[in-house]
């Protein structure tokens, strides 16, 4: 059960949540291969393969070995492509792909902590593009998110800013810090081991459909571990979570788009590791997610 409503004299506490397996029932980034294979962005031989990729991380995720292999290829993948051409594909597909995957366990705790007074910040991997769309669709106050970098229109194929193992820790801290979080009363969710320094960060961490590594230190700190299974379409769920407005959607996802075919790495170098490697290092500059607009009433 989570605490009661917020006292206003303490410091303020947020609820920080993943959002592949943790929120929603699949990965973000590889939902959107057929949407981009139709659009023109990839081809056929490359849609079968993230289909293969997202079995595999639906299976048992992906180590930090096969993240960094999919970070690269996204690099070289994205670059030179349009992003506006990527934001119109995405703007007509969101709605249909994403919504009806969202966990009702996820949206129930969403509400709960709004209603306890706690904003709802969402920290993915994941493109920002594809990120904040997801995050205004389920009420979220804030997001942090992967960027990359734009020029002329176009993506360079450089990365900005990289959400993953612990910068997801020092988003965090840093957004602790601006908007005066306690993080002793915050809580945090996730289904990956990589996710490890963002659990640490807060007082109060949640193992969501934990992978195996995430499994075994949910366990052995003794840390609450849940599972979600039921996906279901908002506005067949509840009236009362906000739904995104056209133009909303028309900010969908440029690095989610590039990252959907990052599978193809996964069969060239997949190998089965027995236990986490080491984080990747530190992002050069730490760039949280902007605040997203405000919910309506």
């Amino acid at each position: 059960m989570l605490g009661g409503v917020e006292n206003h004299s303490l410091p303020r506490a947020a609820a920080f949540f993943d959002l592949d397996k943790t929120v929603i029932a699949k990965s973000s980034t590889l939902t959107f291969s057929k949407s981009f294979y139709q659009g023109g962005l990839i081809n056929r031989r490359a849609v079968l393969r993230t289909a293969y990729a997202q079995f595999v991380f639906l299976a048992g995720g992906a180590d930090h070995d096969q993240m960094e292999r999919m970070r690269q290829y996204l690099s070289a993948l994205c670059r030179g492509w349009n992003v506006q051409q990527v934001r119109e594909i995405v703007a007509e597909t969101l709605h249909e792909l994403i919504d009806p995957i969202i966990y009702d366990e996820a949206a129930s705790l969403v509400e709960e902590h709004h209603a306890a007074g706690r904003d709802v910040v969402i920290v993915s991997t994941s493109g920002a593009e594809v990120v904040e769309p997801i995050g205004q669709l389920l009420g979220a106050d804030r997001v942090v998110a992967t960027r990359m970098v734009v020029e002329d229109g176009v993506f360079t194929g450089e990365i900005e800013y990289y959400a993953y193992g612990p910068t997801k820790a020092e988003a965090i801290r840093e957004l602790a810090a601006s908007e005066g979080y306690d993080l002793a009363r915050c809580y945090a969710y996730s289904d990956s081991v990589t996710d490890i320094p963002m659990l640490e960060a807060v007082g109060h961490p949640h193992a969501v459909n934990p992978d195996r590594g995430l499994r075994r230190e949910a366990v052995a700190r003794d840390w609450p571990v849940l599972s979600f299974s039921r996906p279901v379409r908002l506005k067949q769920r509840v009236s009362s979570l906000p739904m995104p407005s056209r133009s909303a959607l028309v900010v969908a996802a440029a690095v989610g788009a590039a990252a959907a075919t990052a599978g193809l790495m996964w069969l060239a170098g997949r190998r089965r590791t027995p236990a986490l490697s080491e984080f990747a290092a530190k992002s050069k500059e730490l760039r949280p997610g902007l605040p997203l607009p405000p919910r309506q009433e």
